[in-house]
């Protein structure tokens, strides 16, 4: 059955052999970071953002996101916390490129792209590096930093420092050598803050007198364990003013009741008075005939004699 009429059987086809697992190209299979937001997978659109970790983002998907609290659920940018977590880039266009959908019967070069490189005019595929200068914004080939010798930007000529320029796109290994940056940066940050706190409380300490004195070097007779010497010193001139305020108070009421006793006595005292006749002053008990009288004074001589 088969093979007749002289017909030669080929190795290939009695050996069947394990087929090899198809790979895709690489630049194909990074063409989507390319060319598609990494929040939304919409196209890219200006303007356009970085974050530090060189991955691509439509600003105004990023805005809104923050904006709505919704960031932090998304795996790709939950670490984009304000505008201090990325940078606007000054890209290039493309004049070669051919926005629209894509027909069927059409070639597609997936190697060209909206945006390109403004000195060597490679275009922004992947399969050139390409280069954001953090303090500027600026886009171009890392070729073209090699070929281009210069400590300015290439682009705009401001600033250049090659400690913050960041790969777009990068590589697993670069990628976790940014992540690894970006939590020692904000461990920093975190103990700096924390000792500029430190230091202002304790400058507030010494300006309000605080002595700083712990439980154990306190002396025995203070009051209260862990009381500062602020209060201490509060209460000892709230207790002196009240002391003070008591004396002057109690001094001038003595003072003025004093001289009300003296005005008193000085009125009812009709004897020595020259205005009052004699006969006027003999009415009283006051007057040295009624005091010389063997008898009481009529109003309490006996009240029930008749």
């Amino acid at each position: 059955m088969g093979a007749d009429g002289g017909t030669i059987p080929k190795r290939c086809e009695l050996v069947q052999q394990k087929k090899k697992k198809e790979k895709l190209d690489k630049h194909v299979k990074n063409a989507t970071k390319w060319r598609n937001c990494q929040l939304t997978q919409l196209p890219l659109k200006k303007p356009v953002i970085a974050c530090r970790f060189g991955k691509l983002y439509n600003k105004e998907d990023v805005i809104n996101a923050i904006l709505s609290k919704t960031i932090s659920k998304s795996a790709a940018a939950s670490h984009i916390k304000g505008p201090r977590d990325f940078v606007e880039l000054k890209l290039t266009d493309n004049k070669d490129f051919k926005k629209g959908d894509v027909k069927g019967d059409d070639y597609n070069d997936v190697n060209q792209t909206e945006f390109i490189c403004p000195i060597t005019n490679v275009p922004m595929n992947g399969i050139q590096s390409f280069l954001v200068n953090w303090q500027c914004g600026c886009v171009y080939s890392e070729k073209a930093q090699q070929e281009v010798k210069s400590t300015n930007c290439h682009v705009c000529g401001g600033p250049y420092d090659a400690t913050k320029m960041v790969i777009l796109n990068p590589e697993p290994e670069q990628l976790e050598l940014y992540k690894l940056k970006w939590e020692a940066e904000k461990a920093e940050k975190a103990a700096a803050k924390k000792d500029k706190a430190k230091k202002t409380a304790e400058k507030m300490e010494a300006a309000a007198g605080y002595s700083g004195l712990t439980s154990s070097d306190q002396p025995s007779n203070s009051s209260a364990p862990g009381t500062s010497g602020m209060a201490g010193v509060g209460k000892n001139v709230d207790i002196k003013r009240k002391l003070e305020i008591a004396k002057l108070t109690g001094s001038s009421s003595s003072s003025s009741s004093d001289k009300k006793a003296e005005k008193r006595k000085a009125t009812s005292d009709i004897q020595s008075d020259p205005t009052k006749s004699d006969t006027y002053k003999k009415l009283f008990t006051t007057c040295e005939a009624a005091k010389n009288k063997t008898e009481g004074h009529w109003v309490t001589y006996n009240p029930l004699y008749y």
